[in-house]
């Protein structure tokens, strides 16, 4: 299936003018917007981290809240969330969890690991991220 995971350090740069990553994640945004890599999603874990990391680089309870927006959409900015949200279920979560026991991908968080399992899953492409950490295992792009 065509489609794209996107990772939280895309959504954390987007929502904040300031991060290093900002122009790049705009240029990728863009490309998500256009279709050009599929069927948009993210999990509930990323939005998770999303928010959290976004509050804490920023300390701004309004850039964490921007941040999850692009996720969810709003309503009274009136736009459309950039992705479809997807739980991760039970399948993904046990098969992250073995992944992440068997240490093979140390570097990895455990919601790293959850995203290659929901990617494995869907039968997701691409993954939009800037974590090269990713590097070898899936088509990343950033």
């Amino acid at each position: 299936m065509a489609g794209v995971f996107v990772d939280s350090g895309v959504f954390v740069a987007l929502a904040n003018e300031d991060d290093r990553d900002h122009a790049a994640a705009r240029e990728l945004a863009d490309r998500i917007r256009r279709g050009e890599l599929g069927k948009p999603c993210t999990s509930d874990f990323v939005f998770d981290e999303v928010v959290t990391a976004s509050l804490i680089r920023t300390k701004s309870p309004d850039k964490a809240i921007r941040a999850g927006a692009l996720i969810l959409g709003s309503e009274e900015r009136s736009f459309r969330p950039l992705v479809e949200l997807v739980e991760v279920g039970g399948t993904a979560f046990s098969r992250a969890w073995e992944a992440f026991r068997s240490k093979k991908h140390p570097r990895l968080s455990f919601t790293d690991h959850t995203i290659l399992a929901q990617m494995n899953e869907v039968g997701l492409e691409y993954l939009a991220s800037f974590d090269s950490g990713f590097d070898g295992l899936v088509k990343r792009v950033s």
